[in-house]
């Protein structure tokens, strides 16, 4: 596992490089962090994958801003469907795609914040798959997901704050024929695929919009088992 940096069209960004043991090339996957960038539980998350098989990159999106200031930014940008976010990420994938130890097959795989531009980007770039765990699904996703690529999204039937979205998702994809895995778990809140607590003021935060956001293992062993077998069948 290393840090490594690629260029977008605003410069350079670091990320961290996850490597699969033994000897490559290995499909690849761009993880999109949560609302607190690039920490520790991103880089479990991407090791995790590593260990799956996956030659993960995990960019710095927030380029080493304060989250907080970044996350507002972001969300603009999601909702405005454009934006140095989306550049990043197609700059992440082509640098990934063109690695050496990468087999030119490259996924997107986001959580909350990532997991609603793993849904946008799906039929905007060239990703083999994409991972959405609990993601925003906009209003216009029956137009928005038309040439999408193959989906696989996960929610926490706890998480009030999405309440109709893996519906919304379901029936869209559906419309426009794009094989996808939707799953909602009953006993999962937000962010139950993390490794690590929500810090305390995010916490209550997030109890009071209904969200519920915690770590569910037994929730998240299924879904990495459904994660990693779609990836199988579309990045292989």
């Amino acid at each position: 596992m290393a840090h490594s940096s690629f260029t977008t069209p605003q410069g350079e960004r670091a990320g961290y490089l996850g490597r699969p043991d033994g000897a490559g090339p290995w499909p690849g996957v761009v993880a999109i962090h949560e609302i607190f960038g690039l920490d520790q539980n991103m880089r479990d998350l991407s090791d995790r994958l590593a260990a799956m098989g996956y030659l993960t990159f995990a960019p710095d999106f927030f380029n080493g801003g304060n989250w907080r200031k970044c996350m507002r930014v972001a969300f603009r940008e999601l909702k405005a469907g454009e934006g140095e976010f989306f550049d990043a990420i197609d700059a992440a994938r082509a640098w990934l795609e063109s690695h050496d130890d990468c087999t030119g097959q490259v996924g997107v795989i986001g959580f909350c914040l990532g997991g609603g531009f793993a849904l946008m980007v799906a039929p905007r770039y060239a990703f083999g798959a994409a991972s959405v765990n609990y993601g925003e699904v906009p209003d216009d996703a029956d137009q928005m997901l038309r040439g999408s690529c193959p989906v696989v999204a996960s929610y926490g039937g706890r998480d009030r704050s999405l309440r109709g979205h893996p519906e919304r998702l379901e029936a869209a994809l559906t419309a426009n024929g794009v094989d996808h895995d939707i799953k909602t778990y009953p006993a999962a809140g937000h962010s139950f695929l993390s490794t690590r607590q929500w810090p305390m003021p995010v916490r209550i935060l997030g109890k009071l919009n209904g969200m519920n956001g915690a770590p569910h293992p037994e929730s998240a062993a299924d879904a990495w088992q459904r994660i990693d077998a779609f990836f199988r069948k579309h990045l292989a």
